[in-house]
């Protein structure tokens, strides 16, 4: 058995595993860190998003390492209008991620290629035998399980790919709902990634988790077609399976992802309800966790678990929107749904993204004849109509 010893164990190296370890880096260079991945690579294959609203000059200051692309606005698409949003959009990529994690961080302090077995508060057991020591071990391997939670599925495909002429797009399409509308709320996503090199995803909000990568594709394909592009070589690839949570059991959701340990990023349920979005919640936490004096393994387990509790109740509102778009609107009027936010002014979207909606916020969302049958919204907001399905899929992005 080899015995390995450290002041703090992170466990995964995604997203929030790997802001974690940055913001400690940076914060508490006087700590010695191991960060333990099961894939050769930090941060999977991934583009991850976020508007500069998201996040404030301490989480920009994190980030700034890992951005690739950068816009001053964004465009959506609906059947019924066309708007163009002044927020500032970017980009960031696992490779970028993986390269900075490597650089703020000592050889020694990255293990990949490593399972775990089990883990405590303060220790870790690998496949291989390993034994880790840690003050504190953070959990932060993606949703152990979703049964505890209802709502429905956010699922994607998407491709980065070379053009062979300039595809015209100066600014993300955050949302193209022009498409045809199948298997519920379906869009298209689009970041420019340089004159003749774009990503395109597929996104559905779906009442099912199951996905068919090769007919995504396809429909990847035709937008492709329909745009005049002819694509010439295909850079990279992504898939994905993401809850859209409208409820459930907040206390039954934490025991499953094991009690008495800190958790990070999805398992710790730290994503938005209605979105998925979880960079913006990954580095408000990462900042969190680098703030505290006590990062003891059973203090940092409550402190972790009090703060997704929070993150969870203030989160009553936007799940309430989640069930009315899963349980209230009928699956290929789901857009209008969203037709109508995008109508609502830019600095209520720019706080409903970041989480941070005020009270008159909630009332103008809610305000007006609402986008589904009438009698199906007021039981969602009552609690008395149609309840989501539960969630028992596993996601497929940490």
């Amino acid at each position: 058995m080899t015995a390995r010893r450290c002041d703090i164990a992170i466990l995964g190296g995604g997203l929030a595993g790997g802001l974690i370890a940055l913001a400690l880096a940076r914060q508490r260079p006087d700590l010695s860190l191991l960060l333990v991945e099961q894939d050769d690579k930090l941060g999977g294959n991934h583009v991850w998003s976020f508007f500069g609203s998201d996040v404030r000059k301490a989480g920009r200051d994190l980030l700034a390492p890992l951005v690739v692309a950068a816009w001053p606005a964004y465009d959506v698409r609906f059947p019924a209008f066309e708007r163009r949003l002044g927020t500032s959009y970017y980009a960031i990529t696992s490779d970028r991620l993986d390269d900075a994690v490597r650089k703020a961080l000592p050889v020694e302090s990255i293990l990949t290629g490593a399972r775990v077995l089990a883990c405590t508060a303060q220790t870790v057991s690998l496949v291989d035998g390993t034994r880790i020591e840690a003050g504190a071990v953070i959990d932060a391997r993606g949703i152990r399980s979703q049964g505890h939670l209802t709502g429905g599925w956010q699922k994607f495909v998407g491709r980065r790919m070379k053009l062979a002429a300039p595809h015209g797009i100066e600014r993300p399409i955050v949302m193209d709902a022009g498409v045809d509308q199948i298997d519920g709320f379906r869009f298209v996503y689009c970041l420019p990634f340089g004159p003749d090199e774009i990503f395109i995803e597929d996104t559905y909000y779906s009442d099912s988790p199951h996905i068919e990568p090769s007919t995504i594709e396809a429909r990847i394909d035709d937008y492709v077609r329909a745009h005049g592009w002819q694509v010439i070589e295909v850079l990279g690839e992504e898939q994905g399976v993401l809850p859209v949570v409208a409820g459930g059991d907040f206390d039954a959701f934490w025991r499953s992802s094991g009690s008495g340990i800190a958790h990070a990023g999805g398992r710790a349920g730290l994503f938005h309800p209605v979105t998925s979005y979880s960079l913006p919640a990954a580095v408000r936490f990462a900042l969190a966790v680098a703030a505290r004096r006590d990062l003891a393994g059973d203090s940092l387990a409550s402190f972790s678990e009090n703060y997704a509790r929070r993150q969870w109740e203030g989160g009553k509102f936007y799940r309430a929107l989640s069930a009315m778009l899963f349980s209230a609107a009928v699956p290929h009027d789901r857009y209008r749904v969203l037709e109508r936010f995008y109508r609502l002014d830019r600095g209520l979207i720019e706080r409903f993204y970041a989480g941070r909606s005020t009270l008159a916020d909630k009332f103008r969302v809610l305000a007006g004849r609402p986008p589904v049958p009438l009698g199906k919204a007021i039981g969602v907001l009552t609690g008395l109509g149609e309840k989501p399905q539960a969630l028992t899929h596993a996601s497929t992005r940490r």
